[in-house]
């Protein structure tokens, strides 16, 4: 009975030992597939990619100087006729205009990932993606909303800590601005006109990046009380008497002509800005733009505005 019993008991350890052979020998079990990446965009929308995208259109300006400053250059596989920042951008091929993107170049590059604005929203959008594109929109409307564009560009593409360091600097410049003017008196705040075109006579009101950047800068935006970019009477901008005025220049084929306006614009002479020659122009890539060069924008219009303060 005892034999029985130990060779029943070595039979058993023989079983166990094969057992764990065997298991050690078996292929380990196959890793579950990563999750999708699901981000909301700019526009409110829910968008779901696979993984960090490799091949990048942008269909704005805005949208090319973010991918660039987070060294994404070579994801880029086409841009639009007017992404002529960094200088870089000129050599991708284009795929058209800002707002008028030819759909099919797009679709025949095979991108991944499309990078839109609120301006493709009701359109262009609908168009890729029932050719099966992946859309990501960017639709900043304030200060904040712009740095935000960034870290959702660093976490769609896996450039995180790029984003993070970009957005550090951005920052830090911003306060050196932003330390200076924050605890201005009204009285010491001069009172600014920034106009988008001449013809008709178009400012920025709140609720625009430019309203927020003169704020920020030490100014008062004598349009701060319109909504938006909106039509404004030179009757009115004689009135608020600005200190200084300020055009865009160089955006499309207008050149400065707005510069022009305000500096040759007879029923203005009698105006602060004019008698102190406080009449200046300032590069509509970089105000009107809601991408790095922002920063660029601020620091321009507090030397602008007050030359006291940053010489």
């Amino acid at each position: 009975m005892k034999s029985k019993l130990v060779k029943a008991g070595a039979i058993s350890l023989v079983a166990v030992v094969a057992l764990i052979f065997l298991a050690s020998c078996a292929s380990p079990p196959e890793s579950a597939p990563p999750s999708p990446l699901e981000i909301t965009d700019q526009l409110g929308r829910v968008v779901a990619l696979g993984k960090p995208p490799q091949r990048i259109i942008s269909i704005a300006p805005s949208n090319t100087e973010i991918l660039f400053a987070l060294g994404l250059a070579d994801r880029v596989v086409a841009v639009t006729d007017y992404c002529n920042y960094p200088p870089e951008a000129d050599a991708k091929p284009s795929i058209g205009g800002f707002s008028t993107p030819n759909i099919e170049e797009i679709v025949a590059l095979s991108p991944d990932m499309v990078l839109a604005t609120s301006i493709h929203e009701k359109k262009i959008i609908p168009q890729l993606e029932s050719k099966g594109l992946t859309v990501v929109a960017l639709a900043p409307k304030t200060f904040d909303d712009a740095i935000a564009s960034i870290t959702l560009v660093g976490q769609v593409t896996g450039k995180e800590k790029e984003a993070t360091d970009l957005l550090t600097e951005m920052q830090k410049r911003i306060k050196a601005v932003t330390n200076k003017t924050d605890g201005l008196p009204q009285a010491q705040r001069p009172r600014v006109l920034y106009i988008v075109w001449h013809d008709p006579l178009m400012t920025a009101g709140s609720g625009t990046m430019h309203d927020e950047l003169i704020a920020k800068a030490g100014g008062l935006n004598i349009a701060h009380y319109l909504s938006k970019y909106a039509d404004i009477s030179l009757e009115a901008v004689i009135a608020a008497n600005p200190e200084v005025m300020i055009a865009g220049v160089g955006m499309g084929t207008g050149e400065d002509l707005p510069l022009q306006f305000l500096t040759q614009e007879t029923r203005l002479r009698d105006t602060d800005a004019r008698k102190n020659n406080r009449v200046y122009g300032i590069d509509t890539d970089l105000i009107g733009r809601s991408g790095p060069r922002i920063v660029d924008a601020l620091e321009q219009l507090a030397r602008l505005i007050h030359p006291e303060l940053f010489k």
